[in-house]
């Protein structure tokens, strides 16, 4: 009995061409075909079938055995495991269907001071997002974007973009996944095309002077399997994760701000998304069911990049692509980040400025006699830090009063919406550029 399912899958391996073979990402050739109820087949923008599990992961890719070159040895370490089965690809469990994550749907105006411990008081224009003209949450989950020409054409003319055709939720979010591991951020990561997207290629390629193909799954698996594995994988929730500090909700008025503890997270899912650069209903999509404040759980997540590191002594914030741009020493960039920067009613500066302070996990001070007032509040408002909190996680300091590059509360947000004049990115982008960075660096405003 132990020998029937070699032969049934070699039964079902034969109703394939048998000059095709499946390629696993990390480059292991998979002895079997698995079952068409376990996986969800697509296919990849040469138009090669792409087996991916109920998880979102990539299993296998078919292709020609005439046409599959194994990477050499010295290129790179050899493909662990050798040929694998489904299961030890990452497993599937009945019933997990393949889910749009927007089906789990369920402000901050303002001028403040931002507290800077041992650096004194920031003082800040008012920081609540516009939603831009045309600007829509929902876009599909399969989507054909053309890239924005203008902006890539002026950001690097030498090299053309690959317009993202239709391509699997999971297909996409492996192509975030690898420019997040480059230092060139698409932002929250949620398996959806968009400018974001477009515009982090662009970016990569100004890095690299390479041209990326990102219809080409093989290639970007294949990037994938050496700059850290599978772009998703398992992930046990821990007593610490579980226990927080969590605060119920976080309140609109600013005097209820101020009375909280700390402006924490508000759930598990809320922090881990975070932590692995997610959008929190695209993490909630790929673990439907699943309670996340029982510590042990085995969740699904992304498997994002490492903190980019380097010295950056030169920042561009493009307010055309809404873009922020790190620069060394050398002018070569070292990193790259979607922005909301400015509004047509209270613009972002203009001009060269420099870093002035660099604060992490900052207060905020709201002042209703700087630029604002918010609701019925009146006096000096002390809010506590947290990454909840109006400026996120960072505080960047310029030398122009009032402005900086910070984090955010609502990182999904990013490129989608205007600020009042500062720079704001997803509070894991504004954490990595603010240890790369150090006072004295030039900030750049470009039209």
């Amino acid at each position: 009995m132990q020998g029937i399912p070699s032969a049934e899958a070699q039964s079902r391996y034969d109703r394939y061409p048998a000059d095709t073979i499946l390629v696993a990402p990390d480059g292991a050739i998979l002895d079997y075909v698995p079952d068409r109820g376990d996986v969800v087949i697509s296919r990849d923008g040469m138009g090669r079938r792409v087996f991916i599990d109920r998880y979102g992961n990539v299993l296998a890719t078919e292709i020609r055995q005439e046409t599959y070159r194994p990477a050499r040895a010295e290129e790179y370490p050899p493909a662990p495991g050798g040929y694998r089965r489904f299961r030890d690809l990452g497993g599937y469990q009945d019933g997990y269907g393949y889910q749009d994550y927007r089906d789990y749907r369920p402000g901050e105006p303002g001028s403040v001071t931002g507290a800077i411990p041992g650096s004194g008081s920031v003082t800040r224009m008012p920081l609540d997002e516009q939603p831009m003209p045309g600007a829509d949450d929902s876009y599909p989950q399969e989507a054909s974007i053309e890239p924005d020409q203008q902006a890539i054409e002026s950001l690097h003319p030498q090299k053309p973009i690959i317009a993202v055709t239709k391509k699997p939720q999971a297909e996409i979010a492996a192509l975030q996944v690898f420019l997040d591991r480059e230092g060139i951020s698409p932002g929250v990561i949620d398996g959806h095309l968009g400018e974001n997207v477009n515009k982090a290629i662009a970016a990569w390629q100004e890095m690299t002077g390479e041209t990326l193909d990102p219809n080409n799954s093989e290639d970007i698996m294949q990037r994938l399997t050496y700059s850290g594995g599978l772009p998703i994988i398992d992930y046990t929730i821990t007593a610490a994760d579980a226990a927080g500090p969590y605060v119920a909700a976080i309140p609109e008025d600013y005097a209820h701000k101020a009375q909280l503890p700390a402006m924490s997270y508000t759930s598990v899912t809320e922090k881990l998304a975070e932590q692995f650069h997610m959008d929190e209903n695209y993490l909630k999509a790929l673990n439907p069911g699943v309670d996340f404040t029982i510590p042990g759980t085995i969740i699904k997540v992304v498997n994002p990049g490492q903190p980019k590191a380097g010295q950056v002594t030169r920042i561009v914030a493009d307010k055309g692509r809404k873009q922020v741009f790190a620069y060394g020493a050398d002018n070569q960039l070292i990193a790259a980040y979607p922005a909301t920067i400015g509004s047509t009613d209270t613009p972002s500066p203009t001009g060269t400025h420099t870093v002035q302070r660099i604060a992490l996990d900052p207060g905020y001070t709201y002042n209703p006699k700087i630029n604002f007032k918010q609701g019925n509040n009146d006096q000096i408002l002390q809010i506590p830090p947290g990454p909840n909190g109006p400026v996120g996680k960072v505080w960047i300091a310029l030398s122009k009063p009032t402005y900086g590059i910070h984090g955010t509360p609502e990182p999904s947000k990013i490129g989608k919406t205007n600020s009042h004049g500062c720079v704001r990115l997803t509070n894991w982008d504004a954490t990595e550029l603010a240890k790369m960075v150090k006072t004295g660096a030039i900030v750049e405003f470009v039209e």
